[in-house]
């Protein structure tokens, strides 16, 4: 799995969107127990934040213990750094687990026949995610030229997982029809462009040709967004069982 995040956690942990509570409000819904809950691939623990109140206890775990450092604390999530793929979990252990924003980095085979082998037979498995933000139409033109033209060589090839909502990852479970979920957000732009700053694909840009990005759309940006302006984040959302 790679790690392109342990580098700037502090602004990821600042910037990164977070997911509606109708979306919570779906899965734990649908659940059958409240004992324990797995986020896996948990980065700065903003969904084991969110899910902690409905189970004696959350465990959250990372590759990277510099998210980890930064991750939310609540006294009934306990962390650790583990990959997705190999845990020190018992067996038939949780139910629910959760991924969000991460499982297209994940060796999905490895990865799967963990979760098979920690989910109670009656458990449930969720991977959530989202999509490239709209704003305003002159905000969407400046951004679809960024994403595809100026850093678009630079984002890594499980990028397109996200691209296709999804639905091109392997699922093999019983799978759950879900609907559609949008995070919707009055954004500043220096918390859009904080954001931007985040993207695997512009911190891979800078490595490369020792120059930020963003840099080159700001001023652009910054006129067609505005001071203060609206967001949308169309949510990724698969739930599923053991078949």
């Amino acid at each position: 799995m790679k790690d392109n995040f342990s580098s700037h956690a502090e602004d990821y942990s600042r910037y990164r969107p977070k997911y509606p509570a109708e979306v919570y409000d779906y899965i734990i819904a649908r659940l059958s127990g409240h004992e324990k809950a797995w986020d896996c691939g948990t980065g700065n623990g903003q969904v084991a934040a969110e899910i902690y109140a409905f189970f004696k206890k959350v465990e959250a775990t990372d590759i990277s213990t510099n998210q980890i450092k930064n991750a939310v604390k609540r006294e009934n999530i306990h962390y650790s750094v583990q990959p997705a793929e190999k845990t020190d979990f018992p067996d038939n252990d949780f139910d629910l687990i959760i991924t969000a924003q991460a499982i297209h980095w994940f060796n999905f085979n490895k990865f799967y026949n963990e979760v098979k082998r920690c989910l109670k037979p009656d458990g449930l498995f969720a991977v959530l995610g989202y999509g490239l933000f709209s704003g305003n139409p002159e905000t969407n033109k400046i951004i679809g030229h960024f994403y595809n033209n100026v850093i678009g060589s630079y984002w890594d090839p499980e990028r397109k997982y996200l691209e296709d909502n999804y639905f091109s990852i392997p699922f093999p479970f019983s799978e759950i029809e879900t609907p559609m979920f949008y995070q919707e957000y009055k954004w500043t732009i220096d918390q859009l462009l904080g954001y931007l700053r985040t993207w695997s694909a512009v911190k891979h840009y800078e490595q490369a040709n020792h120059e930020d990005p963003v840099s080159l759309i700001e001023k652009d940006l910054r006129k067609a967004f505005g001071v203060k302006n609206e967001v949308s984040f169309p949510i990724l959302f698969r739930l599923g069982k053991l078949s």
